[in-house]
């Protein structure tokens, strides 16, 4: 009888799976970089993270590491001149800027204890004054942040669900990194808070862009062309959050 291993000698033995989790040094600073295999991909695609937080990679099945190591030694210049955007400082706090509906402010720490944080203007300048102990500075001014854009975006959101003749079943603001906003089956609105760092009229095309999933579920022609009668100004407030999105999602308030 012939050994076992001798019964299919033209087995062929399966590649490994090339997904893995890596770290790559670019721009001044470590990055993480997640590979992953997918069957019906036909070719690598790189992707950056919202504000430059990692790196996505998802490449054919059965590629070998050295094409994708390749990849990325043909792609660094592209990169390294996408991350330098990231690469300054984003901790949030008092002697900073932070945009409030597209204007810059300055942090100013009031020095109290106790007291309410709030956006003035001082001998001209856009301010926004924090109290409390200045370790928890991030924490007050993403609290105020979120309040902003809640006040904002009822008002928005009622607007444009008064011209569209159909209401929302609630609205939720929460932070997240790959939308800006979404719409459920049964109605409920989210949205991510840090859109009111953005300019009103991208504000506005957010709420629009949300209430009109009200009535088409879909990225279709017809749901671009009721975006669009909803807000006018479409086009240009999507190029600024393709511009400038990933800059709000690079701050850091914790």
């Amino acid at each position: 009888m012939f050994p076992s291993f001798l019964r299919n000698p033209t087995r062929v033995a399966k590649k490994p799976d090339l997904s893995e989790s890596r770290e790559l040094f670019v721009a001044g600073r470590t990055v993480a970089l997640a590979i992953r295999e997918n069957r019906r991909a036909t070719r690598i695609t790189l992707r950056i993270e919202p504000g430059g937080r990692g790196l996505k990679m998802t490449v054919p099945k059965g590629i070998r590491r050295g094409e994708v190591n390749d990849f990325i030694e043909r792609h660094r210049g592209w990169l390294e001149t996408k991350l330098a955007r990231f690469s300054g400082e984003t901790k949030i706090g008092a002697g900073g800027t932070i945009p409030l509906r597209g204007v810059p402010h300055r942090i100013v720490h009031t020095g109290q204890i106790r007291g309410t944080t709030e956006a003035v203007i001082e001998g001209g300048e856009p301010l926004i004054r924090i109290s409390g102990l200045p370790e928890h500075a991030g924490r007050r001014l993403s609290t105020f942040l979120k309040k902003e854009a809640r006040h904002d975006l009822e008002r928005l959101v009622a607007i444009h669900t008064g011209r569209l003749g159909k209401p929302a079943n609630g609205l939720a603001l929460k932070d997240t990194r790959s939308r800006w906003g979404s719409c459920s089956w049964n109605g409920n609105l989210s949205f991510s808070w840090r859109i009111v760092m953005a300019p009103p009229e991208v504000i506005d095309y957010l709420a629009a862009h949300e209430v009109a999933h009200l009535k088409e579920m879909n990225h279709g022609p017809q749901f671009w062309a009721l975006c669009k009668r909803l807000c006018p100004g479409t086009e240009a407030a999507k190029d600024w959050l393709k511009r400038h999105g990933s800059e709000l999602h690079a701050l850091d308030f914790d």
